[in-house]
């Protein structure tokens, strides 16, 4: 039985969730005297941008307020992290109101160079995911260039059921 379009894109959340929550457990992990490199103020800079950019596209498609500080740089991993659950209840409430209808939606928006678009919801929701995905990524490669240990967030990693092999 396919999955319903709207049911992936929740499953997906749940999987970003439990990711980010690994991400910000290796961000807490590391140890102080590295908290001051330029490395760990980007990894937490991207956190921000993560949630930055969750809710301009929140925003766009109706879930949200407009946020004056999109994109500040600079801020504490505890406001990150607060900052983060935030956006993550935001994002839950509205695909917890989306059906699969509303989804293949087409909407128009303006971006942030000031140029009008046309996408499906689905693809906006698509283009969310896959951003969070490609962020974390350099969070781990960051925490690796400080020696520390980067979370696993490979989806199939969060998804794979463990089975008896053949024979057992």
């Amino acid at each position: 039985m396919p999955v319903r379009l709207v049911e992936q894109y929740r499953r997906w959340l749940e999987y970003e969730q439990a990711s980010h929550a690994k991400v910000v457990a290796a961000l807490r992990a590391v140890p102080e005297e590295k908290r001051a490199t330029e490395a760990f103020r980007q990894a937490v800079d991207l956190v921000v941008h993560l949630v930055g950019a969750r809710r301009l596209w929140l925003e766009r498609l109706g879930g949200a307020p407009a946020a004056p500080d999109l994109f500040p740089s600079g801020l504490a991993l505890e406001e990150a992290v607060r900052r983060l659950a935030e956006i993550e209840a935001a994002w839950t409430g509205y695909l917890g109101k989306l059906d699969d209808a509303e989804a293949e939606r087409t909407f128009e928006y303006q971006s942030l160079e000031g140029d009008w678009y046309r996408n499906t919801i689905a693809d906006i929701l698509t283009q969310v995911f896959g951003h969070s995905w490609y962020h974390r990524g350099q969070i781990a490669w960051l925490l690796r260039s400080m020696g520390c240990e980067p979370a696993q967030t490979d989806f199939v990693f969060w998804a794979r059921e463990r089975i008896a092999g053949p024979g057992a």
